[in-house]
Order: C-alpha cells, then structure tokens, then sequence
C-alpha cells in the first residue's frame, strides 16, 4: 500500500482525542501574547527561544517549563482562547470529539480562582460545538506531585460546578507518587458519580498501572506504555479491554521511548490491546494529533487496517454515548471503504 495514501486516509478520518491537556496546548506565540496582555515577564526574549527550551530529559523537566508557561493563564478570556485554539487546530485534524484534561490546582495556586478557569474553558467547548459541531467531554485532574489532603480541598471548591464535569484524572510526576496516595480521594469521586482515569507506567513502573486498576478503579489508562514489563498485564489489558491512551510524539519527546521505530504501539494493539493515539501535550512536543498518527505510520509502518483500527478504538474508548460510538464507527468504516475502493480503482 502506498504511504502517502495511507497519510490521507489519516487526514480524511474523523478522529476522537481522548488525552490531550488543554494547559499543554498553550503554543509559544500564545504565550507571550497573554503574557502582554496580563503584564507578566517570561524568561524568554521571543517565541524562538523559548521554542528552543522545548529539550526534555525526562517528564520533570518537562513538568517545571509547563507550569511556568501556565502562569500567564489569568482571566476567563485567557482560558477560552486557549482552549479555542486547541478545538480549532484540532477540527483542522478532523478531531471530531474530544477529552480534556485540566489542572486547576496549577491556576488555585497561583490565585485564579476555579470557576474562572471552568467558566473559560466550558465556554469555549461550547462555541466549538456550535462552530464546529465537536462535542467534548471534561477531566478534572489532580496533581499527584501534591498531596492527598489538597486533592480534596480541591474536589471540595469543584464541588457546586461537579454538573460541569465529566470525571477526574491524576496526573503530573509519576516518580515517587503511586496511585494509592490517592485511594480515598479516588473513592469519593466514585461515592460522587465521577468516573476516573490516571497517568500510570509512562515513568512509574508496570506495579502503577495495576493499581491504577484496582486501587482506584479507573476506566482508562493515559499513557500505559509500561505494560509490556509485565505480560499478565498486557493480556489482562486485552481482555478487560482496558483503554490505554498513548501519546507517541510525547514518549519519543521526553524519552520514554528512545526512537520512535522502538514504540511498542504496533504490538500492543496486535495483541488486542485497545490502544488510542493521542497529543497529550501538542504544543510542547511538536504534533496534534494527525501528527502524531503521520509520525507512527512512517516509523511504525502502520498500515490502513492498523490506522482504522486506532481510530475506531478512539471512539469505543471514549465516553460518548453508545449511540454516538456507533454512528461515529460506522463513519469511519464508510470512509475507510470509500478510501480502499479508490486505491483498489487506481
């Protein structure tokens, strides 16, 4: 099959994001325009350097730039611009639903107060719905660098806008933060009705995915690339049909993976793992979401089964309605036909 042909079926499929966090998606010349407007000094003298600190040893390096770059995020209008430009830049990938992540403890912390964060980036989705038809979903994160008692202090200040969201997450540095540090904290959201993924095995060890798992009981893994250290848990994961969102140009960026035609992507979905692709944090590592798929296709040799499988996978993993799911899948099969028929003409 020719590759260039296949670089189109991906253009061309509607496409579900499902681990995409909305502060990562703040580009550099974004930055620097909210930096102006709210007053703020960046430690950068234009967008070309700051670009040019986009060099990751691991996720902490990463972790320290991406929360100084959130600092300019101040007022409702900052957070509907960024998350706008996101569903903009992602309708262009043919994203055609999305869930999002934030970080409030990042804006609380410095200030900003929760609803201010919500009310710009709920308002936004909103718009993109109306301009675009995308529909989304919410993720409430918490950050596990932080502790557990200031993890409930935050569910308790979400807790009269908890109509607004979707679910909650866990997310920021692996290392030295388990997921059962937060096994209370996750058992209440489960008392409230808030379903829950986590980041586990990125950095932390495979043990961090299971009890991700059944500890905390969650419905997806975001990220889950370290399975493969434990095959049980690899089968367990296809069998469960456990969700992992895996973010390739992120891995490759902060060196989870070392190349990129070293990813376990390709095995982990020929064994049946239920594998999605997705950005993560696009404005940092250098790719949305076509992107990440296009880079995956050349190192991975991806074929067209392999890229309709991922995309049909983005859609059953997501958290849309079973209706939804099907009328989006039969989509993606109807192009993907139409797609094979001309190859087959040409």
């Amino acid at each position: 099959m020719n590759p260039l042909a296949i670089d189109e079926l991906i253009c061309v499929l509607p496409k579900a994001e499902l681990h995409v966090h909305i502060e990562g998606t703040l580009e550099p010349e974004m930055m620097f325009q909210l930096a102006e407007r709210n007053r703020i000094k960046l430690p950068y003298a234009n967008v070309e350097a700051l670009r040019a600190a986009y060099h990751f040893e691991d996720l902490q390096a990463f972790l320290d730039l991406y929360y100084s770059g959130a600092s300019v995020l101040v007022t409702e209008q900052d957070f509907y611009d960024l998350t706008l430009a996101y569903c903009e830049r992602a309708h262009a990938d043919n994203v055609v639903h999305a869930e999002i992540f934030f970080d409030p403890q990042t804006h609380t912390a410095r200030g900003v107060a929760f609803v201010t964060v919500l009310d710009g980036i709920t308002r936004a989705l909103a718009d993109a719905h109306h301009k675009f038809g995308m529909t989304s979903r919410l993720i409430m994160c918490f950050l596990r660098h932080l502790s557990e008692v200031e993890g409930f202090a935050t569910l308790e200040t979400a807790f009269p806008y908890l109509g607004r969201l979707h679910g909650v997450g866990l997310d920021s540095g692996e290392k030295g933060n388990p997921p059962e540090k937060f096994a209370r904290l996750f058992a209440r959201c489960r008392a409230l009705g808030l379903p829950a993924v986590a980041h586990a095995g990125e950095e932390g060890p495979a043990s961090y995915i299971v009890d991700a798992l059944d500890i905390l009981k969650v419905k997806r893994i975001d990220h889950g690339v370290r399975c493969t250290e434990e095959p049980d848990l690899v089968h367990r994961l296809a069998q469960e049909k456990t969700p992992l969102t895996i973010c390739p140009l992120s891995n490759l960026k902060l060196n989870v993976v070392t190349r990129l035609d070293a990813h376990n992507l390709l095995d982990l979905l020929h064994t049946g793992v239920c594998v999605t692709v997705n950005s993560d944090d696009p404005a940092y590592f250098g790719g949305y979401l076509n992107d990440n798929l296009l880079a995956c296709r050349e190192a991975l040799n991806l074929n067209d089964d392999d890229v309709v499988t991922l995309v049909m996978n983005s859609f059953e993993a997501s958290w849309l309605r079973d209706v939804d799911k099907t009328r989006w899948q039969d989509e993606v099969g109807r192009i993907a036909l139409e797609w094979e028929n001309r190859q087959e003409a040409q």
